[in-house]
């Protein structure tokens, strides 16, 4: 199974640290605030939107959230033809006229985060978008952004292979 960190060969990596990932969502928590937006839902793109809107969640104070499944990357650099989404599916009645903050680790392609948006938009949601990084390939720009960068990035809960079993 693959992991971000895992991409030896790559020269030129963007390290996030823990210590760095909070201040970022506190950043990027503070960008979101003082733009007047204040979602009534947090929407983490799963996986790697998981820890970051858990941490928006709780520097914004907004206590309902949830998360959409989607699979894009199979290995570093390898994607499907397209993102696909996974079961279960978010319940899409209560999002009707809510406003939503739609969170991503990185807006890489952007395509995931535009099927998203579009799927959420299309359920009568005003949804926006904040992500840790954007590159510039990016098909959407996201509404919120802490860094852009165009490296390979290694997140902290990423950078270490998967815990399997002892034998």
């Amino acid at each position: 199974m693959a992991y971000h960190a895992d991409a030896l060969e790559l020269e030129g990596k963007e390290i996030l640290t823990w210590e760095r990932f909070g201040e970022a969502t506190q950043e990027l928590a503070r960008s979101v605030v003082d733009s007047g937006f204040l979602p009534d839902i947090i929407i983490a793109v799963a996986r790697g939107g998981l820890l970051p809107a858990g941490a928006l969640s709780y520097a914004m104070g907004v206590k309902l959230s949830d998360a959409i499944n989607v699979e894009f990357y199979t290995d570093v650099h390898q994607t499907l033809p397209d993102p696909v989404l996974l079961a279960p599916m978010l319940d899409t009645e209560s999002i009707a006229g809510r406003k939503l903050l739609v969170v991503d680790d990185v807006a890489d392609s952007g395509r995931t985060l535009a099927l998203v948006l579009e799927l959420l938009r299309g359920f009568g949601a005003e949804a926006r978008s904040a992500v840790i990084y954007a590159k510039p390939r990016s098909v959407v720009e996201p509404d919120f952004v802490w860094r852009a960068t165009d490296e390979w990035i290694v997140f902290p809960w990423s950078a270490a292979p998967p815990v399997t079993a002892a034998g």
